[in-house]
């Protein structure tokens, strides 16, 4: 490992590893597992349950991929990751990635992480979003914590699902369908004591709907934990232009153009980092104008205030918005 104590423009990442490829291999049809090392066989830095690396793939471009592997003092740090032909090249980059090549990442980052004074923990992974849940399995093993797991997948497409067995034993079920889902989790959520979370990692569809069953078996909101993949793809939007507050300078945003790209292509910095309106890392104060929110951070209050925008995936609802920038 090495500490670069780097600002990566555009990124928002203060300290950056440069780690080797030690390993990458095919888990299932469309799933690459990469391990990356320190050079030098040094520890690298602990991380949270649950915890993501951005992994550096362009200039000014990060993808964020969950970690997988011990979480204390480890010797390396392993990423699963689906490849997405419709996306913009950062998994089709790590797919070609080979043993011997340098990487440079994030430290981990987690804002996913096992609530520590729960009583029991439900997890309930949704094909690739099983990557967190093994670091979450790891830390309850070895902290004797009660948990059991759930995980959805397609025939053939369970990543890491004979290592998530071997781990778990009997406190895991697989299941194929959503229905399949349905009928596992409601009687675990209908009872259940006080103490116990229920944390979700998926498609959109699946942790709304786990979300809404929770909810309707009278779980309060702040026990209910969730990961996302990302806002999805969406429509290319009307054009419309920002005008930056602090110096009224108006910037075009055209139709196809996130608001962050318009904002970054004249040189305005915006910390970001995953681009799919999860992280929260590009979050921006608006002055006025009504906001087209289609980020999954942002709280229905925060959304409903409309003093907030994440510029990776929304955009104005009119023709014009007012940023303080």
């Amino acid at each position: 490992m090495t500490m670069v104590l780097e600002t990566v423009a555009g990124a928002g990442v203060t300290g950056t590893l440069t780690l080797t490829v030690r390993e990458a291999r095919l888990l299932c049809p469309g799933v690459r597992h990469v391990v990356l090392t320190d050079e030098g066989g040094r520890a690298l830095p602990t991380f949270t349950p649950g915890s993501h690396i951005a992994v550096n793939w362009a200039e000014g471009r990060h993808n964020s991929y969950s970690l997988t592997g011990p979480s204390i003092e480890p010797d390396h740090y392993a990423i699963s990751v689906r490849l997405d032909e419709n996306g913009h090249g950062g998994s089709r980059w790590v797919h070609d990635l080979q043993p011997g090549q340098t990487v440079r990442v994030s430290r981990p980052r987690s804002a996913f992480a096992p609530i520590l004074n729960a009583r029991h923990h439900i997890l309930v992974a949704g094909g690739i979003g099983v990557t967190p849940m093994l670091s979450h399995v790891r830390a309850a093993l070895e902290w004797g914590r009660s948990f059991e797991v759930i995980y959805s997948f397609r025939d053939r497409q369970g990543a890491h699902a004979d290592e998530l067995a071997a781990l778990c034993g009997d406190r895991i079920v697989t299941v194929s369908t959503p229905e399949e889902l349905r009928e596992a989790l409601l009687p675990k959520l209908g009872d259940q004591p006080l103490g116990t979370h229920v944390y979700t990692c998926g498609p959109a569809p699946m942790i709304a709907a786990v979300a809404e069953w929770a909810r309707e078996c009278g779980w309060p909101p702040g026990r209910v934990h969730s990961e996302a993949f990302g806002a999805g793809p969406l429509p290319e939007g009307n054009p419309f232009a920002a005008k930056l507050g602090r110096t009224g300078m108006i910037v075009p945003v055209p139709s196809g153009t996130s608001l962050l790209e318009a904002l970054l292509d004249k040189g305005i910095t915006v910390p970001n980092l995953c681009r799919q309106g999860v992280c929260g890392e590009c979050r921006l104060s608006v002055r006025g104008g009504e906001v087209e929110h289609r980020d999954l951070f942002l709280t229905d209050e925060e959304k409903a205030s409309g003093d907030s925008i994440m510029p990776c995936v929304s955009r104005a609802v009119g023709d014009r918005l007012e940023l303080e920038l």
